[in-house]
């Protein structure tokens, strides 16, 4: 197997035994990048002589006998809504086309303290909102799998990269399932942590109370070792959690012998892709094989979760975007005015999506309609943790599958509210603040990967990475690669 396909976990290894070096890696990765990005248009900024000095420092330091961190020398990709500084951070809008942050994200200093490899900037949805990366202002990026579908979104770049081997991994955010979506439709595995256990300063907003940033990798080992090094309380996020973060790699066990797996009848109800739904039968049946207990539950407000997401987050959306407004952020298009500025200014910046995201959210948020519209979507949204926290008391995880189809063609969701419509599955997770982790359990007839979603209680991502990790082992899923190669 080629270099840019083995996992950074293989890799890692491979560099401190002196088995290859981390400038034959990052060679091989830049090459790759050369002869994949046209087709895939994974990225918004390569950044290869960064990945290149990176690769020299690693060199030298093995060299020297010294020790180096999990992801150093590794080449990998940051979403263009994660702030690194120097580099220039989009959201793949237009509003924001020349900003290059004079900071770092918390996860990208936490990063540094690893001196990780940073490749490039991954193209995604038009800050964050969209579920196929068919909403970026620069260029569309499509699945490695088929070039005529979507990667999914809105970290289609993310998963994008990973799975065609132009980065041995990379870190999204899920807003709604932004990091599970997209790497099930990569055939990748994408961890969307608890609310509050990755710190989000430094991660452009999309929806505050929902967004969180993780990571994407190629088999669930990589996952929960970039967990260790991300994961943890900052000052600088009010938001994040305080509790001690555990060492993941602890819970990489091929044992689920007595856990309790929860299938809730809500989430395999008509419209779901057949063969979507027998790849992830089949994957939660081989758990009871393994010695799971499998048991029948229901979250009853899983209806309503689409409604209340589709109210709530672009209620937060209209109120983080206003600072767009050619005055305090971003690009300027003049007017004659102050109002006419504004006005010219985010007419000509921001993309449809985001735009019919704001009039949504600020239409929620006005007189006479918060009450009727964000109040009660805010009321569902307790309902709706309030089942996860019920249906905790009896099972360990819950396991549904991550979309209601493959990959869909590029172009084939046109209608805005048959996207939404994708958003089914993984929605309810963001609202519930709970974690997930899409892991690869099958494949289409026609060669397109399908995921299984893991979820867990608050904070538990020990538990759902302990599942995923036992799956992974009795199955090669994460094996296969784009173009056949094994």
């Amino acid at each position: 197997m080629e270099l840019y396909f083995e996992t950074a976990a293989s890799l890692h290894s491979m560099l401190k035994n002196k088995k290859i070096t981390a400038k034959e890696l990052t060679e091989a990765v830049i090459s790759r990048i050369d002869a994949t990005e046209n087709e895939i248009g994974a990225y918004l900024t390569v950044t290869k002589e960064n990945a290149l000095e990176n690769a020299k420092k690693t060199d030298e330091k093995i060299a020297k006998g010294e020790e180096i961190g999990f992801l150093e020398g590794l080449p990998g990709g940051i979403k263009d809504n994660i702030c690194t500084k120097g580099v220039k951070t989009t959201c793949a809008s237009k509003i924001l086309e020349n900003f290059v942050p004079p900071y770092n994200a918390t996860v990208v200093e936490k990063l540094l303290g690893v001196n990780y490899s940073l490749m490039g900037k991954l193209n995604m949805d038009e800050f964050a909102m969209g579920g196929s990366t068919e909403n970026s202002a620069y260029k569309l990026t499509k699945n490695p799998w088929d070039k005529e579908r979507v990667p999914g979104g809105s970290s289609g770049g993310a998963a994008a990269s990973v799975a065609a081997g132009s980065a041995v991994w990379s870190l999204g955010s899920d807003t709604g399932g932004s990091i599970r979506q997209p790497a099930s439709f990569c055939g990748v595995v994408g961890l969307k942590p608890t609310y509050g256990r990755v710190s989000r300063y430094g991660l452009v907003a999309y929806a505050s109370s929902l967004d969180q940033i993780g990571p994407v990798t190629r088999d669930v080992t990589d996952a929960a070792n970039i967990m260790n090094i991300i994961a943890g309380n900052d000052a600088m996020d009010s938001t994040s959690s305080k509790k001690a973060v555990p060492d993941y790699t602890k819970s990489l066990v091929k044992d689920v012998k007595g856990l309790k797996i929860g299938c809730p009848k809500e989430y395999f109800a008509d419209g779901m892709d057949k063969e979507v739904e027998n790849a992830v039968r089949a994957a939660i049946a081989s758990y009871k094989d393994m010695g799971a207990e499998i048991v029948d539950i229901s979250l009853p407000h899983t209806k309503y979760a689409i409604s209340s997401y589709y109210l709530i987050a672009p209620a937060e959306a209209a109120t983080n975007l206003q600072r767009y407004d050619g005055v305090s952020y971003g690009a300027r298009v003049d007017g004659e005015d102050i109002v006419s500025l504004m006005t010219n200014t985010r007419t000509a910046k921001f993309g449809a999506e985001v735009k019919r995201r704001i009039m949504i959210g600020n239409y929620a948020l006005s007189a006479g309609y918060y009450d009727a519209y964000y109040l009660k979507a805010l009321k569902v949204r307790t309902l709706i943790q309030q089942d996860f926290t019920e249906a905790f008391k009896s099972v360990d995880v819950i396991m549904t599958p991550t979309a209601p189809t493959a990959a869909f063609k590029i172009g084939e969701m046109e209608d805005p509210l048959k996207l939404y419509l994708q958003d089914i599955y993984t929605v309810p997770i963001n609202l519930a603040g709970v974690p997930g982790i899409s892991v690869p359990c099958g494949f289409t007839q026609n060669n397109l990967p399908i995921g299984l979603q893991i979820i867990g209680r608050p904070l538990d991502e020990e538990t759902i990475i302990r599942a995923a990790y036992a799956y992974e082992q009795e199955n090669n899923w994460k094996d296969k690669r784009v173009g056949g190669e094994n």
